[in-house]
């Protein structure tokens, strides 16, 4: 599960993820790195600082890169990333445990913070889940433009023939050719209100029970590229969209939540160590869903370990040397 937004869920899961987060365990970061356009003066020397994620690919990227960039400013920094589930890495954070971690504006809203309804502007999804979370002793940095969020993906092939562009032209073109539109999706997202039904209510289709094929996260990829379905339910993010040249529809209506990475620190560490603000912030700034494509890509096609594609990025960008 790439992301676990699904309030009902994670509320009974809290106890399980907490007990078997991984917390006890991590190892010192040893990268030999210096500052490059991020770090000069070293403003975190002497600074001790626990960095944790989730444990799929773009969060043990992201996982990596802020552990890297904190270790090249001066700081000691202990890896604990890779906490299975969502809430295990939040709790982290939250108590103590760990310091940093980058998370998605939508999962905290909806998961952490128990909204039933996403916040349309990516910037007023933020600064909502920055102001709830002051009290529960967490800060928001700025977010980053990466939105991991769901799409319909088509390949080249269908792409070319039916022309469409946006979630707006499916629902035309599922009521000029409803044989056209057959859907590959996650077996939750057919059943959600925020995923299929709340998509079909939203722009106004409806896409007949015998179109739509549920399957695994992975094979919707293969199945999209081959055209067995005319569209796939993905991950904006997700490296397999780039690397088997699939086209994302575009969400016109706004209709699913916005997921933009952000780092969330721990309150009382952020005042300890205020420069984590300024050396984590250049490489937030960088990160939108182009790059996330092309580095989750390294991982999950080419077979890259995550650390490394995170340090090769960061020292290609000239914000840490080596």
């Amino acid at each position: 599960m790439r992301r676990t937004y699904r309030a009902a869920a994670a509320a009974g899961l809290v106890g399980a993820l907490l007990a078997g987060c991984g917390l006890t365990s991590g190892s010192p970061l040893v990268d030999d790195v210096k500052p490059g356009s991020v770090g000069r003066g070293e403003p975190l020397k002497g600074a001790d600082l626990t960095v944790t994620s989730k444990e799929f690919t773009e969060q043990l990227i992201l996982g990596a890169m802020m552990g890297i960039v904190f270790k090249a400013a001066g700081a000691t920094v202990l890896d604990r990333t890779g906490i299975q589930g969502s809430i295990g890495a939040r709790e982290a954070v939250k108590n103590g445990d760990a310091d940093a971690m980058y998370e998605y504006t939508g999962t905290a809203w909806i998961t952490y913070l128990g909204n039933s309804h996403p916040i349309p502007n990516p910037q007023a999804q933020w600064q909502a889940v920055h102001e709830a979370d002051l009290k529960n002793g967490i800060t928001w940095l700025p977010p980053s433009a990466l939105n991991n969020t769901y799409a319909l993906a088509t390949n080249e092939a269908n792409f070319k023939k039916y022309g469409t562009k946006t979630l707006s032209d499916v629902a035309a073109l599922a009521k000029k050719d409803p044989k056209a539109v057959t859907l590959c999706v996650e077996s939750e997202f057919a059943n959600r209100a925020d995923g299929l039904p709340g998509m079909e209510k939203a722009y106004g289709m409806k896409i007949p029970t015998a179109n739509v094929t549920q399957m695994d996260t992975g094979i919707i990829y293969t199945q999209a590229a081959k055209g067995t379905c005319t569209f796939g339910e993905v991950f904006t993010t997700d490296g397999r969209i780039r690397a088997m040249h699939l086209r994302v529809m575009a969400d016109d209506k706004h209709f699913f939540p916005n997921y933009n990475a952000a780092p969330e620190i721990n309150t009382k560490a952020l005042e300890k160590y205020p420069a984590m603000a300024k050396v984590i912030e250049p490489i937030t700034k960088k990160l939108n869903n182009t790059v996330a494509q092309e580095l989750n890509a390294k991982v999950d096609v080419e077979g890259q370990d995550p650390h490394d594609v995170a340090l090769a990025w960061l020292v290609q960008e000239g914000f840490v040397t080596q």
